[in-house]
């Protein structure tokens, strides 16, 4: 296996070498010693990136959306960056849905720059390197990333924790508002897009979606919901303006910071659960544990004493 130094690689990124960039975010997704190194270089580095989360069902739109509002962040000469999170190929553990094709418009734009990543198992949700991704391009001095997801499930909600603003998509269809309000997606929602809003059902759709946040309560934002048809780009600039009002408003009432703080909590419960999960697995593939298994089998411990036991042997 390759390996590469993440301090040069880290240089050269900021100076706008996309293919060092790019091996820093296989760093990343490779995990290990040189991503750990590569998390300690780049934290409390950037910190003005503005992260938005854009997810819904499948066949949403939600590429075609993104690339739109690429063209928004583009028409201000800032740059940007894409995360298309992927499903995980069972052969090569790869993303195989490949989001970059429906943004070849941007392929040679040096001022974009996308990566699909693979759930890696977590169908529907985010990658668990995306975190440490986002650090990267932060710290690179990305003003916008844009994190789009696989589709709709529970474990969609995950986004929420990675994003500041969170676009979920819906299209005309009962199905899709529903799918949402299981997902919990209604809760996290900064603002809803119906796209493709000229096919029937438009109307109904807005309807229900006006009807649940009616049900819902608010303290200060309330979730606007806006209609696009992203291939014809109609709406786009209203869904780019609306994502600025939500930043102004995280900012003025302090909620920005908020999130930001539970964000890294977040990430940090994450760390230290792998963590403790690896521990468990090297005490139960241990050796000496066959005897301690064997007692406990036999009725001469019970599973809590036993769990007892380990756990100051490893803090030991």
């Amino acid at each position: 296996m390759v390996t590469y130094d993440p301090e040069q690689l880290l240089a050269q990124a900021k100076e706008s070498n996309r293919v060092a960039l790019a091996k820093l975010l296989s760093i990343v997704e490779r995990g290990g010693p040189q991503a750990r190194e590569l998390v300690k270089l780049t934290w409390g580095q950037g910190g003005e990136t503005y992260l938005v989360g854009i997810t819904g069902a499948p066949g949403a739109g939600k590429s075609t959306l993104t690339d739109r509002l690429i063209s928004q962040v583009r028409s201000r000469t800032l740059e940007v960056a894409v995360i298309a999170i992927d499903p995980t190929s069972p052969f090569s553990g790869g993303a195989i849905l490949g989001d970059r094709v429906r943004m070849q418009e941007h392929a040679t734009d040096s001022g974009v720059f996308i990566r699909s990543m693979a759930t890696r198992g977590h169908l529907g949700g985010l990658a668990l390197a995306v975190p440490d991704a986002v650090r990267v391009l932060s710290a690179v001095r990305f003003p916008y990333v844009f994190i789009e997801t696989v589709g709709v499930g529970q474990v969609e909600v995950e986004v929420v924790g990675a994003a500041d603003t969170i676009v979920v998509v819906m299209t005309p269809g009962w199905g899709d508002a529903v799918q949402a309000n299981k997902a919990g997606l209604m809760e996290v929602a900064d603002l809803f897009v119906i796209n493709k809003s000229d096919r029937a059902g438009a109307r109904e759709t807005r309807r229900d979606l006006e009807l649940m946040l009616e049900m819902s309560t608010f303290e200060g934002w309330v979730p606007p919901i806006l209609e696009t048809i992203a291939t014809e780009g109609k709406g786009i600039q209203e869904v780019f303006e609306a994502i600025e009002s939500h930043r102004e408003y995280l900012e003025s009432s302090g909620l920005g910071q908020k999130r930001r703080e539970k964000r890294v909590l977040d990430e940090l419960t994450r760390i230290v659960r792998a963590e403790v999960n690896r521990r468990v697995d090297q005490l139960i593939s241990d050796p000496s544990f066959e005897a301690k298994k064997a007692e406990m089998m036999s009725g001469g411990i019970d599973p809590y004493s036993l769990a007892s036991d380990l756990l100051e042997i490893d803090s030991a």
